[in-house]
């Protein structure tokens, strides 16, 4: 009997027009995912937060980001397919891989990282979660609530073991930590699987590569990191016993770019001070609207802006619009939450007093700055320390990449700077401590740079 027209569009692939990729072309699953409540609710949480306060063309979301990283996860390992046919890739890795750049930030909350990296840690101290841990909560949530098991074992995956591979792929551990193989979706000789959407070996991976194309191109920013380049001298060696992605020798310049990327991107804009001030102010309304918001999760249990994450039908419904809600609320206990937005959208943020380098952990200058008001009142400033590196820390991530040469290609190791350039960075990462007033009035202000005057300039600087 013929399938019915439903049934044929189905199992067809679908074509997205994306101004960073071009046409994109989607395997059917990929598609039932992104028409779920839980994916499309991406639409409505910005990449970059509050960074659009300051770049106008930074309003991009996580659902076209997401969207590019399965793409580009799909191209990297048709491409290691078709050149190491040894590797035996199949349909199931590549779907299962794709599926995971697809939902990897599935647990992202308003304002992104504002929301895991400010107002959680704030609102519930000590507690252990992460977007990352939300991503696979999330993930089995749009499994169960949209029957996709049929759909998965129409499509050749095996729920059973795929679903915890691609949970696994979404949020690896740490390689250095890694002592007995700790995966059950994927045996050994397919360790290179789990670095394509988060490495944690040496940083390299589709999901950078895609936000660092989306956001250079939304923020108006010149990319100089060619990705496509890169993924045409992508090999896979075994390395220390552990089969790795490795790269050409000549592509190192490339991934040194790639890095710069990543530190220019946080020096130019996502630690921007003044993107900053607007998060902070934002967690701020968070913090004061917390237990007056009322959210409704499984079984008609309700929740608050911060115990929604326990609760995947209550987390589905926070995104950005939490923002209006609480702006355009007439409710007396969201008054100072209201209060706070108000001064947002009148432009009257945070004022940054400045910034100085310093090598000493956030709670020490912390303690110090409370100590020099003298009586004023901590709660009217906020401390921040930002740090702008190549991302792993003090670092070079190149020290744990490993590379082949032309003449042997089964083979990689580790590169010599010297054969690089003589002009590369000796420092991979600064820190800046900052520190912002609350306050409104001319005088307070005045004051408080002249407070900041005093203290900034008497702290021990970078070595």
């Amino acid at each position: 009997m013929a399938d019915t027209v439903s049934e044929i569009m189905e199992n067809k692939n679908k074509v997205f027009n994306d101004p960073i990729h071009g046409n994109i072309e989607l395997h059917p699953i990929l598609v039932k995912i992104i028409d779920t409540p839980q994916f499309q609710r991406l639409r409505n949480i910005k990449q970059l937060g509050g960074v659009y306060y300051v770049y106008p063309g930074a309003s991009h979301n996580r659902f076209e980001h997401s969207i590019g990283v399965a793409y580009l996860a799909g191209e990297l390992l048709q491409t290691l397919k078709e050149k190491q046919r040894k590797l035996r890739i199949d349909e199931r890795d590549v779907l299962c891989v794709q599926i995971a750049g697809l939902c990897h930030d599935l647990g992202h909350g308003p304002f992104s990282h504002m929301f895991d990296l400010m107002f959680i840690p704030k609102a519930r101290p000590g507690y252990d979660w992460s977007h990352e841990k939300a991503s696979q909560n999330m993930f089995d949530h749009l499994v169960e609530e949209n029957g996709l098991i049929g759909v998965m074992e129409h499509h050749g995956l095996v729920p059973e073991e795929d679903r915890l591979f691609i949970k696994e792929l979404i949020d690896p551990p740490k390689v250095e930590e890694i002592t007995e193989w700790p995966h059950h979706g994927r045996p050994r000789e397919k360790a290179f699987l789990y670095e394509v959407v988060s490495n944690t070996r040496n940083k390299i991976d589709v999901d950078k590569w895609e936000y660092f194309a989306r956001d250079c191109h939304h923020l108006g920013m010149k990319n100089n990191f060619d990705c496509h380049r890169l993924i045409k001298f992508a090999r896979v060696c075994e390395v220390d016993g552990m089969m790795q992605l490795c790269y050409r020798d000549k592509e190192v310049f490339n991934l040194y770019n790639m890095f710069y990327t990543r530190f220019s991107l946080h020096k130019r804009a996502y630690q921007h001070k003044v993107a900053n001030s607007v998060e902070w102010m934002i967690r701020d309304a968070f913090l004061e609207a917390d237990q007056h918001m009322e959210i409704k999760g499984h079984d008609g249990k309700t929740f608050t802006l911060s115990t929604a994450i326990d609760d995947m039908v209550a987390y589905t419904k926070l995104t950005d619009a939490i923002f209006d809600q609480i702006l355009n609320s007439s409710s007396e206990e969201l008054q100072r939450a209201r209060e706070i937005l108000e001064r947002i959208m009148r432009r009257e943020l945070y004022v940054c007093l400045g910034d100085f380098s310093s090598q000493q952990p956030q709670a020490i200058i912390e303690a110090q700055w409370n100590k020099h008001l003298r009586g004023g009142n901590p709660d009217d400033y906020v401390v921040e320390l930002v740090k702008y590196n190549y991302g792993m820390g003090a670092e070079d991530p190149i020290k744990h990449v490993r590379f082949y040469n032309k003449q042997n290609t089964d083979e990689a190791g580790p590169i010599n700077r010297a054969q690089v350039s003589l002009l590369l960075p000796e420092h991979f990462e600064e820190k800046k401590c900052r520190i912002y007033t609350k306050r409104t009035s001319n005088e307070d202000l005045e004051a408080d740079r002249e407070m900041f005057n005093t203290f900034g300039p008497a702290q021990p600087h970078q070595a």
